[in-house]
């Protein structure tokens, strides 16, 4: 995902730049080599100078040191806040919490768990009725941060609300445009746990901001943003900044270890100092920023944040947010759909083997330092997060750790999809879905991870559809007239314009498929 962070339309850097450092690194913490022994059946070993465990990331021996951590007293990224819908209930999940978001009618953002108190049907099912939100099974209404039952139509006259019926609520806050909800119902919230992104809060900072739904977990997730090293091959070509040949060492270099995460420099080995600047913090939150001193003295800020929100077991939502001081000139000739579908074959490009990844943990059931071959001048961030997993992985729900492992005590509930006719009706409203069989509910489908979810997108390819007809429409009586008229000039005319508005036709098509196809690679057989 660094790829996008270089994205060249994105940003603009000079020839020559200057590096000013975010802090000063405090070592480079790589000892106690582990004492391992690969075996290979069939393998011809590749001769290593020195040690040839030397290119392996260090192991500690030694207990693990666990800390007090509780995944409920966390704020997680919720929602971008301009996406959150006006007119439909959101229905979300925190690991196996389910809550639903909506906006009252007063515009407020409300969060309640989502379940209705009468007969557990979801609430995020329901419709916004007077402001109030509303339970599609038998009408009963919710409203307030207190998520206070107002209305009940079974109710004979005059009969009292029961107190049970109010709704169980979430404490949620907006900062820097992101929805963060506290998950904990036994601990007060904790307003300096709320993350604060300096950057984006800068004079003439602007960002592009997609999110997305995925089918992996979010450790393997976050795991794939912290992996430069595999920009070039994954996404070979899929702009100019990305290319294989380009594929090279990397040094990383790690300044900073705490309880909530870990920090540290990371660059490649021919430029000999690394220039960008990576930060975890717990629970799921991803920064990498660089600094660049323009030849006029001026420093530039640039940052990539990823917010990873657990959604169950094999699923994750991510909230990418790419931002900058000063951005390419070309940028502002591309409308910013362009950037977000382009996010989305990213995605699709790493899709396939962060699934199998995701499916062997859960299938071999053992930590990754039996499972992986973590190399220095790759992989040091991945083994920095899992050893921190080991960590705090008793508070979570599972974990998989670097040395130690704690699998799900529940299995994953199979959330089964309409398809065919029903689903094309079901899916019909633009708070629920798309248009159309293609849209059926799916993780493995760009609609489903991403325009479902942006207001921008959804608007895009609806606009797009409605062009598309009319074209065609147009294109359509602009050959009939063509065929009817015998006047050449006529004739010529309408030809002209049946050609015109057919390719204008053809134009939409594509826009809309660049927004709701995914990527296959061309060596991939079909």
């Amino acid at each position: 995902m660094a790829l996008l962070l270089h994205h060249p339309l994105l940003f603009h850097t000079t020839k020559t730049p200057s590096i000013t450092l975010l802090q000063t690194p405090k070592s480079l913490l790589f000892k106690n080599l582990r004492d391992r022994t690969v075996k290979c059946a069939a393998v011809a070993t590749p001769e290593v100078s020195g040690d040839k465990e030397d290119v392996l990331v260090d192991e500690e021996r030694g207990r693990v040191n666990p800390v007090g951590y509780d995944w409920t007293e966390e704020w997680y990224p919720l929602y971008l806040v301009k996406d959150v819908p006006d007119d439909a209930p959101l229905g979300l999940t925190v690991f196996d919490k389910q809550v639903v978001l909506y906006r009252d009618g007063n515009g407020e953002l409300q969060c309640y768990e989502d379940r209705c108190p009468h007969r557990l049907a979801k609430l995020s099912e329901g419709q916004i009725v007077d402001g109030r939100l509303e339970c599609l099974y038998h009408g009963w209404q919710f409203e307030g941060d207190e998520g206070k039952c107002v209305k009940i139509p079974q109710l004979p006259a005059g009969a009292k609300i029961p107190r049970s019926a109010c709704t169980k609520t979430y404490e949620i806050k907006d900062s820097q445009g992101v929805v963060w909800i506290w998950m904990s119902h036994k601990t007060p919230p904790n307003p300096s746990k709320i993350p604060w992104f300096e950057n984006f809060d800068r004079p003439g900072f602007k960002d592009i901001s997609t999110i997305h739904e995925l089918p992996y977990d979010h450790s393997i997730l976050l795991e794939n943003l912290m992996d430069p090293a595999h920009v070039p091959i994954s996404h070979d070509r899929t702009d100019w900044s990305a290319k294989r040949e380009d594929a090279q060492p990397l040094l990383f270099k790690v300044t900073e270890r705490t309880e909530r995460g870990f920090a540290g420099w990371w660059g490649r080995e021919a430029d000999k100092t690394p220039k960008n600047f990576l930060r975890f913090e717990a629970p799921c939150n991803l920064q990498n920023n660089r600094e660049i001193v323009d030849k006029d003295g001026v420093t530039n800020y640039f940052s990539g944040l990823f917010l990873c929100r657990p959604t169950g077991q094999g699923k994750s939502m991510l909230i990418v947010r790419f931002g900058s001081t000063k951005r390419s000139p070309l940028a502002k000739f591309f409308p910013e759909w362009y950037f977000h579908q382009n996010a989305g074959k990213v995605f699709e490009q790493d899709m396939g083997f962060l699934s199998s990844q995701n499916e062997i943990l859960m299938k071999e059931k053992v930590p990754t330092k039996d499972l992986y071959l973590n190399l220095r001048s790759s992989d040091t961030w991945v083994a920095e997060y899992r050893k921190w997993m080991d960590k705090v992985g008793h508070g979570m729900p599972y974990h998989f750790g670097h040395s130690t492992i704690s699998m799900p005590v529940e299995p994953a509930v199979v959330e089964h999809a309409p398809a065919g006719f029903v689903a094309s009706i079901a899916a019909s409203s633009p708070a629920k879905g798309g248009i159309g069989i293609q849209y059926a509910p799916n993780l493995a489908n760009r609609y489903f991870r991403h325009v479902v979810h942006c207001k921008d997108c959804r608007n895009v390819v609806r606009a797009f559809e409605t062009w598309k007809k009319r074209l065609s429409v147009v294109a359509g009586l602009s050959l009939t007239l063509a065929i009817l008229f015998n006047a050449r000039q006529w004739k010529t005319l309408f030809l002209l314009a049946a050609a015109v508005s057919g390719g204008g036709a053809y134009i939409c098509s594509t826009a809309v498929a660049l927004n709701t196809t995914n990527f296959i690679r061309t060596h991939r057989r079909l």
